[in-house]
C-alpha cells in the first residue's frame, strides 16, 4: 500500500471536522513549498516613475529632520 493509499485510508475515516484540518494542514505543507521570488529592491521597484534622489537630498533631508535636536539636548543639560 502507498503512502497515498494509506493517507486516503486514514482521512476517509476521520470526522468531517477533522476532515478540514488534514487539508488545512496539507495546503499550509503546500504553501511551504512553494517557490519564493526574491524581493525587488524600492530603487527597482520605483524606476518606472523616474525619481531621482541625489546624496545631496538625502543630507538635507537628514539636516532637516535632525535640525535642532542637539540644540534641545544641550539646553536640558
Amino acid at each position: 500500500m502507498t503512502s497515498e493509499e494509506v493517507l486516503l485510508e486514514k482521512f476517509k475515516i476521520l470526522p468531517v471536522n477533522r476532515q478540514q484540518e488534514l487539508l488545512d494542514f496539507a495546503e499550509f505543507l503546500e504553501s511551504k513549498e512553494a517557490v519564493k521570488r526574491p524581493r525587488r529592491s524600492m530603487k527597482g521597484a520605483l524606476a518606472n516613475l523616474n525619481i531621482k534622489i541625489t546624496e545631496e537630498d538625502i543630507r538635507e533631508a537628514r539636516n532637516e529632520m535632525w535640525r535642532g535636536y542637539t540644540k534641545d539636548t544641550e539646553n536640558e543639560k
